[in-house]
């Protein structure tokens, strides 16, 4: 394959103190998200060291597969590139040069322990022996990368990857991140590339480009809730290093069809007041009830996974981000602060770009739908 798993993890865990060091390039670069729902493209330019938002747009794949807009689509790669070659064209994207996300979803994240008694030359042999255990099919239909953790922790800010926690760990562990991506996903994604002929050097895991858009220089452990149409991605961070990635089988989309089949009403009626009521009992209770027990069912899968991730390091999540078109929610930010008692914050990539003033309310509101795209770009202008 001419494309590999090259730079997905080691960008995604470069430092995030570094994304807009130096001034490498004064072109434009897309950065392109494409979920189950909707696609996003961004297009930046740096300039004087600073990112410029020159345009950005989304596109919704309902009406592609004869569907509504908001419902999880599955569609054929022709489709895909249709919708993605209209929203470059409706939002004046200008240039081809650009990296692609490779949903979380689509993948597989997970830590290792080996004894350290493995040498780094034996690592090619030994981890796909043990990722076996990880992943439900076999070994060669996937492609691996992996990223030793480092063990001996730096106290400066401005080398968030080599800051971990590991040292805390028993001597005679290290610990590996391990990503796992189907063949047959990466061959796709090419093809999309090449149909579009969008210009990319590698591709990049959805959760590496949502660390770079929505971290400033936060060291303490942070919970990402991506909240996408079809899973809720849950991603533990400290120190800019993912300890914890954990897909939860519920999504947006399956808030609104629960609305649709409770009350007797089309999808995109229930997408509406997904929207427009969500958790709040003062417009309409019945819906309101709906969209609760759909998120407790989210938010329990989260409870667990800080839990474990509490007991295993002795460390307590210092805040929450929520990101992902779901996570606009009415009433969800005040869901998320009563359940872990503990700040949070929608994610505002934007705010790492520089736009016309008028913009602003917008981008605030549209931002974490963007997260992705927006990180995407950032990379290619550190």
């Amino acid at each position: 394959m001419d494309k590999t798993l090259t730079d997905i993890i080691s960008s995604g865990l470069a430092s995030l103190s570094e994304i807009f060091s130096g001034d490498k390039s004064t072109k434009s670069f897309l950065g392109v998200d494409i979920g189950s729902s909707a696609i996003k493209v961004v297009q930046l330019k740096k300039k004087n060291g600073k990112a410029v938002l020159e345009t950005y747009g989304a596109i919704s794949l309902g009406p592609y597969g004869n569907t509504d807009i908001g419902q999880v689509t599955n569609l054929q790669t022709d489709d895909i590139v249709k919708a993605l070659l209209d929203v470059i064209k409706e939002s004046n994207v200008t240039v081809k040069n650009g990296v692609m996300a490779i949903p979380s979803s689509s993948s597989l994240i997970f830590m290792i322990s080996l004894p350290d008694k493995i040498t780094e030359d034996k690592l090619a042999s030994v981890i796909p022996i043990e990722a076996r255990k990880y992943i439900p099919v076999p070994i060669s239909e996937v492609t691996l990368d992996w990223f030793v953790l480092p063990k001996d922790a730096e106290s400066s800010e401005n080398d968030i990857v080599n800051k971990t926690s590991i040292s805390k760990l028993p001597e005679s562990k290290t610990e590996v991140l391990v990503v796992a991506i189907h063949n047959d996903i990466l061959t796709r994604y090419q093809e999309i590339l090449k149909k579009t002929e969008i210009h990319s050097e590698s591709f990049e895991m959805e959760i590496f480009s949502n660390i770079r858009s929505s971290f400033v220089h936060d060291l303490a452990p942070v919970l990402i809730m991506d909240f996408g149409a079809s899973k809720t991605k849950l991603s533990l961070i400290e120190e800019g290093i993912v300890h914890v990635f954990h897909v939860v089988n519920r999504g947006g989309s399956d808030i609104t069809k629960n609305i649709a089949a409770s009350i007797g009403t089309s999808f995109s009626e229930a997408e509406k007041l997904k929207r427009e009521v969500g958790l709040d009992l003062n417009i309409n209770p019945e819906v309101a009830d709906i969209v609760r027990l759909s998120t407790e069912y989210i938010f329990a899968d989260a409870n667990s996974v800080v839990f474990a991730y509490q007991k295993k390091y002795n460390k307590n999540i210092s805040k929450v981000i929520l990101t992902g078109g779901g996570s606009l929610t009415r009433g969800l930010m005040e869901k998320a602060v009563s359940n872990f008692h503990t700040e949070v914050v929608y994610s505002n990539p934007f705010s790492k770009t520089e736009a016309p003033a008028f913009l602003e309310p917008i981008l605030n509101v549209s931002g974490p739908e963007f997260s992705v795209a927006v990180g995407l770009a950032l990379r290619q202008l550190s």
